[in-house]
């Protein structure tokens, strides 16, 4: 009987272990500090869109609206994160001079261009979140390869370029990292959630690097009960993990993500978190706020020069 297709990928429970990877990043520095926007306003699922079903997850936390009404409220909630939310995020990054990763959905690039071409004026990467802010792993095999195909295409007429990172909502199906291969194009994905540095995986007999990404130091705890209230939790937040980090990376080279949401941190009572956090990790000497691209490219180059 062939063996289950569930239990392929293989877990790696080891990972670099006391083995972690020595050095510093580009110039000199200690620790790399991603900030992720999450672009996904106006392809969440929705009535509007078609869908069969709609988000359940608002700012009143996972409300069970009736399965058969439009839901408004909550539409107009993700509708704050691309008609004030965004703008707010992006004047933060440019006041800040920091380059940041947007991991965006196809389809709410589409639905707001002028989102995207301030992105790409900025300078800021663009990853691919999916062609819809979908589960993939609800989708079949060829749904999930057409999805990367048109968000490929879809970010090609956008943004001009086509992405070179992949991650998808909540977590991949068993096929993602395989499909993402084979398509091509692609330097990293993000879709987990295990390690403070990159790494690589074999797939197929293809390495590929994986950029991990977090949940928790993640704006998207201000709607998860209990998450976080007050604007002071997320920004202690931020700290303390950037204080561990930081300390750690003088024995090598750590990595922080930074994950926001635009509908969440966009809002005038937390913006204030993020400012406050990119004053003090500025504060210090030896950091470096790169996007993924950057940080993927130079853990190439870095394996590349140990071979």
């Amino acid at each position: 009987m062939p063996p289950s297709p569930h239990l392929r990928p293989e877990r790696n429970l080891v990972g670099y272990g006391r083995q972690t990877p020595t050095g510093a990043w580009p110039n000199g520095a200690r620790l790399a500090i991603n900030v992720v926007v999450n672009y996904e306003e106006g392809s969440e699922r929705s009535f509007a869109m078609g869908d069969a079903d709609q988000e359940p997850m608002t700012e009143w936390g996972s409300y069970a609206f009736p399965k058969d009404i439009r839901n408004l409220a909550m539409e107009s909630m993700y509708e704050y994160g691309s008609r004030v939310g965004v703008w707010r995020i992006l004047d933060s990054l440019a006041d800040a001079r920091i380059p940041a990763t947007f991991f965006a959905c196809a389809v709410a690039f589409e639905q707001n261009p002028a989102v995207a071409q301030e992105v790409v004026a900025a300078g800021h990467e663009v990853c691919s979140h999916g062609y819809r802010w979908e589960e993939v792993f609800r989708l079949s095999e060829e749904e999930e390869r057409e999805h990367i195909r048109l968000a490929v295409s879809s970010f090609e007429k956008t943004c001009g370029k086509r992405p070179v990172g992949w991650y998808c909502r909540y977590g991949p199906s068993i096929r993602t990292r395989r499909l993402v291969t084979e398509e091509g194009g692609f330097l990293y994905d993000s879709d987990a959630y295990n390690d403070d540095v990159p790494y690589f995986v074999t797939v197929d007999g293809v390495r590929r690097l994986v950029v991990p990404y977090t949940c928790d130091v993640n704006d998207i705890r201000f709607w998860n009960s209990p998450g976080l209230s007050q604007a002071d939790d997320f920004f202690r937040y931020m700290r303390e993990t950037f204080d561990v980090l930081y300390a750690e990376a003088a024995r090598g080279p750590r990595m922080m993500s930074i994950g926001l949401h635009p509908r969440m941190i966009g809002r005038p009572g937390r913006i204030g978190a993020l400012k406050r956090f990119f004053d003090y990790a500025r504060g210090f000497g030896n950091v470096w706020f790169a996007t993924r691209e950057d940080i993927a490219r130079s853990w190439l180059a870095r394996e590349d020069d140990n071979d």
